[in-house]
């Protein structure tokens, strides 16, 4: 598994948390991005990165040997055992870049989209190898986040599924199977069933932002790193359950499209911690304290886990 040519396209916040994934696993990594200031810039975004991990100076050299940065998807992918596509989610754009992709890949090589949320079925749908192809969707950020979700399109074949698995288990991830295409995959549909009743209750003048978030941080959110929704209904009784949903589930938010209150939100430009202010109000520092208090909560909880 170890020393293949492993290629990712783009060289932000996913492509460079993807590149130096794969470079401490032992991969080489030929990485390009169109932007010339990404490309510049990537060495030392995967250093910071590194060093945020807690990896030493000579770590930090180590991956980054492992590291080339190329001009050019052909230069990038000549060669490559594996590409990673980690560009804007954009269909016309992800679609042409597989085009010029399979274009100067080697036939043998696996091709993988990263998205969260875009069908792999129609950005790989031009492609004359389409078994080959398939979809990774790396959680942000890519290098702290262990999951990795590999998607099966209707054509990809069993060998290009297990070889991905097997790659990005080599490298430290949990890799999971979604063996249909569906719009957000398995964590992303799981995780905006929660953002939809979350708004949905501050919307309905239940109970404001701040409480919803406690609610899940001091409760529930707490064990689900090692208790699973599944795991928890079969550990409290698959009766009790039952007898939860027959009162629960009728008042559940169920609309089928977005909520009015966050479309206001965005058409008033309360973007969030960006415009600095969403569900509350942000100033730069208190952003950037969240952020920080992820990345050292990431850190932390894999040590624990491991």
């Amino acid at each position: 598994m170890k020393n293949q040519q492993i290629a990712v396209l783009g060289a932000g916040l996913m492509g460079h948390g993807i590149a130096l994934t794969l470079a401490r696993a032992g991969q080489y990594v030929a990485i390009t991005d169109p932007v010339p200031e990404a490309r510049a810039a990537v060495a030392g975004r995967i250093a910071a990165s590194l060093k945020l991990m807690g990896v030493d100076e000579a770590g930090v050299a180590k991956a980054l040997k492992r590291i080339e940065v190329f001009d050019s998807v052909a230069g990038a992918v000549h060669g490559a055992a594996f590409v990673f596509e980690a560009a804007p989610e954009k269909m016309a754009l992800k679609q042409a870049l597989f085009a010029e992709v399979e274009a100067h890949a080697p036939e043998g090589a696996i091709l993988a989209s990263n998205t969260s949320v875009m069908p792999i079925t129609e950005i790989m749908g031009g492609l004359r190898l389409k078994g080959r192809a398939l979809g990774t969707h790396w959680w942000n950020p890519p290098h702290l986040i262990p999951l990795v979700e590999v998607i099966r399109t209707e054509w990809t074949s069993e060998a290009a599924m297990a070889a991905t698995m097997a790659l990005l288990a080599d490298a430290g991830k949990t890799p999971v199977r979604v063996e249909r295409d569906v719009p957000g995959f398995i964590g992303n549909r799981l995780q905006h069933a929660l953002w939809r009743e979350a708004i949905s209750l501050v919307e309905r003048g239940i109970c404001d932002a701040e409480a919803v978030d406690t609610v899940i941080k001091a409760s529930f959110g707490r064990r689900l790193a090692v208790l699973g929704p599944l795991e928890n209904a079969d550990l409290v009784g698959t009766d009790l359950t039952l007898d939860i949903h027959n009162t629960v589930l009728a008042d559940l938010e169920a609309r089928r499209g977005p909520s009015p209150l966050l479309q206001a939100m965005v058409a008033e430009g309360r973007l969030g911690m960006k415009s600095g202010e969403g569900f509350r109000r942000w100033s730069p520092e208190e952003a950037q304290a969240v952020r920080e208090k992820v990345v050292r909560h990431l850190r932390k909880l894999d040590t624990i886990l491991d």
